[in-house]
């Protein structure tokens, strides 16, 4: 039984955390009831914890190395949310290690509550009955005069944290799940206490086996529509004071507030409709530098078929997200390059940032085209930031959002007007998919089973039917209602070959005046994508 956990032990934790992740990974994607497939919960922390032990693991390390190796990892192997969210965890644990040779059980228990600290400082927004409460509630919960104790009490207050998420969240009481993410902080807390104990903790009791998942609708997470711009900067010379003052006065003016880093330099995130009034509250906290404004809110008015541009501007490029070799080359034709991920396959921060180096551009404009892969995305642009390059992110929740961008991107512009041009067309696309149901769920389309067709509209289930091309169909006319000069169809590996013809003649007679582009995709998952501008 350890009395103090050193680098060794550390290097041990990471290893069993690995393992029992890989172990429970089916079960906490089990737990995402949500009938889209997407990038699960157990699979983005499997994959990202398997980027921790790989960096700690090539030699043996002290302390200090070894953390800085373990929160390396975590951040440049995050994947989705949740593999942001333990990045963020390991980041605020390893703050309080680093500078020592050993913890004893008061230590740990601090560095239990830094990381949760930590965590809740990088989401803007954070909401209790997530990984989150769960990560807190555990460090809240630790005591005992020993290692053993000290480790025990945070895995069982964790666990009795995991049991209460149902009731603070109810679209997981209507599922009868508890939530995935703090599912696996439990996860790893159980190995933590194998590693100090020798010996594995008791299963979790039967009620926090996912049941049956029909009353789950999970919602996605999204920018917010009310401000118009992004700000972000570099701060240095603040103190921490000052970036307590600062994030008060950034909560007043916007939302999606982030403000993370140490030591003096900070990196800065907001949305606000007052640029001027973000960037003086940086000047107030110290000295900002490399500031970045992104446009969010700009209606473009549709210009038809805009996938021309075959040569990107020396200097900059747009790296877009995509998950078939036939998306690449559509956004290859826009002058874009790519980078392999997508739903189902969220790609690692390091992918990112590796794409954004090897671009060799000093300018970088990222598409995610994704919603679980916007957070990966901005930590990639932090990181790269921070290397001196000018890095954007357009918050692309979809591969029609990323096309509309990539084809208005013109490196004649300055690198933040261009980069707000992108994300105006983007924001100015509406758009929907159909996909297949892989779980059973009641959604706001109604019940589904296996196999059902589902329609989405901006991410959500909007329709369920039993007929791939009627659903399109439905979906478009919904998108139309608003009113629309371009409609555009990307056909997937599983559609029909007809598909693009037959939706072709249905706008034909029932929307005559709106132009129609039907490309190939090859896309997974997805039979039909659906765009309107």
């Amino acid at each position: 039984m350890l009395q103090v956990l050193d680098a060794a032990a550390l290097r041990q934790w990471c290893a069993a955390g690995l393992e029992a992740l890989t172990t429970a990974r089916q079960e906490i994607d089990d737990l995402n009831v949500y009938p889209v497939p997407d990038g699960d919960t157990g699979t983005n922390l499997q994959l990202t914890m398997a980027a921790v032990l790989a960096a700690v693991t090539p030699e043996p390390m002290e302390m200090a190395p070894t953390v800085r190796a373990m929160v390396l990892g975590s951040l440049m192997g995050a994947r989705g949310n949740s593999g942001i969210i333990l990045s963020q965890l390991l980041r605020g644990v390893g703050e309080i290690l680093a500078p020592l040779e050993a913890a004893g059980p008061e230590i740990l228990r601090l560095a239990l509550l830094q990381g949760a600290t930590s965590a809740y400082d990088a989401v803007s927004a954070p909401v209790e009955g997530t990984m989150l409460t769960v990560a807190r509630m555990a460090a809240e919960a630790a005591q005992g005069a020993d290692l053993a104790a000290m480790v025990c009490s945070a895995r069982a207050g964790a666990a009795a944290a995991l049991a209460r998420t149902p009731e603070q969240l109810p679209a997981l009481k209507a599922a009868g799940v508890v939530d995935a993410g703090g599912r696996g902080w439990c996860v790893l807390l159980e190995a933590l206490e194998q590693v100090v104990t020798g010996t594995a903790p008791l299963t979790l009791p039967a009620m926090l086996v996912p049941r049956e998942g029909s009353g789950l609708t999970a919602a996605r997470e999204a920018g917010s529509d009310a401000f118009a711009y992004e700000v972000q900067f570099l701060l240095r010379e603040a103190t921490s004071e000052h970036v307590a003052v600062l994030k008060d006065r950034l909560h007043e003016l916007g939302d999606s507030v982030a403000v993370v880093g140490g030591d003096g330099l900070y990196n800065v995130h907001v949305h606000v409709n007052d640029v001027g009034a973000a960037v003086e509250a940086g000047v107030d906290a110290g000295r900002p530098s490399r500031i970045s404004v992104t446009r969010f809110a700009d209606q473009i008015a549709a210009e038809g078929p805009r996938l021309l541009r075959n040569e990107r501007p020396r200097g900059r490029a747009v790296i877009a997200v995509v998950q078939s070799e036939g998306l690449a080359a559509l956004f290859r034709e826009s002058g874009a390059q790519v980078v392999a991920g997508g739903p189902t396959s969220n790609p690692s921060t390091v992918e990112l940032l590796r794409a954004v180096r090897e671009s060799g551009a000093g300018e970088v404009v990222l598409l995610p085209n994704d919603g679980n892969v916007q957070a990966v995305a901005a930590a990639a642009a932090e990181h790269a930031r921070l290397e001196g390059l000018a890095v954007a992110v357009v918050p692309t929740r979809s591969v029609l959002q990323g096309l509309a961008a990539a084809s208005v991107a013109d490196g004649n512009k300055a690198f933040d007007d261009d980069a707000a041009a992108m994300g105006a067309a983007a924001g100015a696309t509406r758009w929907a998919e159909v996909t297949s149901a892989a779980r059973a769920s009641e959604t706001a389309g109604g019940r589904c089973v296996p196999g059902d067709v589902l329609g989405l509209m901006d991410g959500e289930v909007a329709l369920v039917g039993s007929d791939v091309v009627q659903v399109a169909c439905d979906l478009l006319h919904r998108l139309l209602e608003g009113g629309g000069e371009l409609a555009t169809v990307v056909v997937g590996a599983q559609a029909d070959v007809d598909a693009g013809e037959r939706l072709t003649s249905y706008l034909s007679e029932v929307h005559p005046a709106v132009e129609v582009l039907v490309l190939y995709g090859g896309q997974p998952h997805y039979p039909l994508l659906l765009g309107v501008e």
